[in-house]
């Protein structure tokens, strides 16, 4: 474990142990690709509040948490899952789920290849052409090479069968070379050169704002 992830896992850690600084720099390093996933749910007019729930549970929930840095990717991405379903209900709104999820059962996925086509793109671009595919493949491809899950982690948030989430995920990708017009399905390390969102201003709960509230959630408990 070396280099970013390594600081995830230290800064998790000393967060655990009421850091503050060691928390923003958590929030900083997992919030612009958890908000990416939240839009593939619920879109971008309610992604800053659902988000901003989602890291509210987070702060209160922190020191339950145990694991390292993709632990702690996957442990969010589930958190900011269910408040995104959440919101769907509440919403009166189901999930465009693109298919039976049980035909990608038990089928292998094909080997991952090379790809450079999402490099160029934006991750507003990214994310808007990924807002196309059915919702089994979006969320498998964010999972998979936004948030930067592996597939056992993916699976876990998604509660499928890794070979199910690999294949959504390699037919998300196949589809989005089928919109860019490159040849043959896209490499999942491509989308991880384009840059991190950018925090958009005004509903988006700020890291300060997190920490202190979940020193408050931890007097309340």
């Amino acid at each position: 474990m070396l280099g970013d992830d390594a600081e995830l896992t230290a800064a998790v850690l000393a967060a655990q142990d009421g850091d503050e600084t060691a928390f923003r720099t958590v929030y900083r390093a997992v919030h612009p690709r958890l908000l990416g996933y939240v839009r593939t749910l619920v879109g971008d007019p309610d992604a800053e509040d659902v988000a901003s729930e989602a890291w509210l549970q987070i702060a209160r929930d922190l020191d339950r948490f145990s694991g390292d840095a993709d632990r702690f990717r996957g442990w969010a991405a589930r958190i900011a899952r269910n408040r995104a379903l959440d919101h769907i209900r509440m919403r009166g709104r189901r999930p465009a789920i693109g298919g039976d999820e049980t035909e990608l059962t038990g089928k292998p996925a094909d080997a991952d290849t090379a790809g450079e086509a999402m490099e160029s793109l934006a991750t507003g671009d990214a994310l808007a052409l990924i807002a196309k595919l059915p919702q089994d493949q979006a969320e498998a491809v964010v999972l998979r090479v936004v948030v930067g899950l592996d597939a056992k982690s993916a699976a876990q948030t998604l509660g499928k069968r890794p070979g199910a989430v690999r294949t959504a995920a390699h037919r998300g990708l196949k589809r989005l070379a089928e919109l860019l017009g490159t040849d043959g399905p896209l490499n999942p390390d491509a989308l991880d050169a384009v840059p991190p969102q950018r925090e958009a201003r005004g509903r988006a709960v700020t890291s300060a704002g997190v920490t202190q509230s979940r020193s408050r959630a931890q007097k309340d408990m």
